[in-house]
């Protein structure tokens, strides 16, 4: 009974959240604790695999704040995450092959994956007042975080989907952490922002402002996506 009327009122609140972001299309999506996730298989992929390398990054480096990019084979490994994506979703789309939701989860949590190799070292740079000109993830730590892809699909393909409505929520809190960190990179380029915190509860400024810009860009999505939807109809 509880999982029923949890399912009814988070349904609405998931569809809104994803609206704007994902086509939403049920064929292309997982479902768990009876709703649909809030976006695509592949979109899915990429929100929680962001958010994932973010927390596994920080469990690596710990107190450290590097501030350079990690090494070029680390590198080259998450842009051919990022490739295998676009490969996936094009060829798919053209009908040059046919695809699933096991691929298109993989291949979004691997461009997901990669992506704080870029956004960790350009936060850490114009975020804190102090950190540490050293690349990102040692070799040692960069096959920790490798291993963690692999473990982040087997949590997401198999074990999520059996946690009912934490499914589809950890999606959603997934989706407010990748936007909110991407804009905080942008919120730190303002000069007050600057390098202007000791930690993160200090930067309880900028946090709150890239918070708010998440709300905003998830709000001017959705609407844009449904005045789509009504010039096209």
């Amino acid at each position: 009974m509880f999982s029923r009327q949890g399912a009814e009122v988070l349904d609405p609140f998931l569809h809104w959240l994803g609206y704007g972001l994902c086509h939403q299309l049920p064929g292309r999506s997982f479902f768990a604790g009876g709703v649909q996730l809030p976006v695509c298989a592949r979109d899915t992929g990429i929100y929680a695999g962001f958010a994932m390398s973010l927390l596994v990054i920080a469990m690596l480096e710990k107190s450290r704040r590097p501030t350079r990019l990690p090494a070029p084979w680390l590198m080259v490994l998450g842009g051919a995450g990022v490739v295998a994506m676009a490969v996936d979703g094009v060829t798919s789309y053209a009908g040059i092959r046919e695809t699933t939701n096991a691929v298109r989860l993989a291949t979004g949590l691997a461009a997901g994956w990669a992506l704080p190799l870029v956004v960790v070292p350009m936060l850490n740079g114009q975020m804190w007042r102090r950190m540490d000109d050293a690349p990102l993830l040692s070799a040692r730590r960069g096959l920790w975080w490798l291993a963690g892809l692999v473990a982040s699909y087997a949590v997401l393909y198999w074990v999520m989907p059996e946690t009912g409505l934490v499914y589809p929520l950890s999606v959603a809190g997934a989706i407010i952490v990748t936007l909110t960190a991407v804009n905080l990179v942008f919120v730190t380029l303002a000069p007050p922002f600057e390098r202007a915190a000791d930690g993160l509860r200090a930067a309880w400024r900028q946090l709150a402002l890239a918070g708010l810009l998440t709300v905003a860009e998830l709000l001017l999505a959705g609407w844009l996506r449904a005045w789509l939807e009504r010039i096209a109809s």
